[in-house]
C-alpha cells in the first residue's frame, strides 16, 4: 500500500475518532504528499523526511523561545510523520555502511570528506540523519 493511501485511511479513522490534533497533522501530511505527486518531482519518503525535519526544527526553535507548549505539538507531529518512514539504522549498521562507503570511494583523509559523504549518504538512503553519518565519516577519516 502506498503511503498516500495509508495516510488517507488513517485520516478517516482519526476523523471518526474525533482526534483533532491528529486530523490536522494528517491533513498536512496528505496535502504535502498530494502536492508532490501533482508536481511529479519527489517520492513520498523524501516529502515525509522533509516535513519531519521541519517539525523537529520548529520544535527546537519554540523550545529555545520558551514556548514548551508549541514545541510539544511540533514534536508530536514529527513523531506522527516518522511513523510512516522506514526504521532508522542502528549505530552498528550505520558504522558498517560508512566503512563500506569509505572503501568504495577510496577516501583516506579529511580532504576526501565530500566524496565519502556522497557515497555514504547514497548507501544510507535516508535511514539515518546526515549529522550522524557525517560524524562517523569524520571520525573514520581522522578529522
Amino acid at each position: 500500500m502506498a503511503i498516500l493511501d495509508e495516510v488517507k485511511q488513517d485520516l478517516t479513522s482519526a476523523m471518526r475518532a474525533g482526534e483533532k490534533q491528529r486530523v490536522g497533522a494528517l491533513r498536512m501530511i496528505l496535502s504535502e504528499l498530494q502536492k508532490a505527486e501533482k508536481l511529479g518531482s519527489e517520492d513520498e519518503l523524501t516529502v515525509l523526511r522533509r516535513e519531519r525535519k521541519r517539525r523537529l526544527e520548529a520544535a527546537k526553535a519554540f523550545r529555545d523561545g520558551g514556548r514548551e507548549d508549541l514545541a510539544t505539538g511540533e514534536e508530536a507531529e514529527g513523531e506522527l510523520i516518522g511513523a510512516y518512514l522506514p526504521a532508522e539504522l542502528s549505530e552498528g549498521e550505520l558504522q558498517e555502511i560508512v566503512e563500506r562507503a569509505l572503501a568504495a570511494s577510496g577516501a583516506e583523509s579529511p580532504k576526501d570528506m565530500g566524496l565519502a559523504m556522497k557515497s555514504a549518504m547514497a548507501a544510507v538512503d535516508g535511514r539515518a540523519d546526515g549529522r550522524r553519518v557525517s560524524g562517523l565519516v569524520k571520525a573514520a577519516l581522522g578529522g
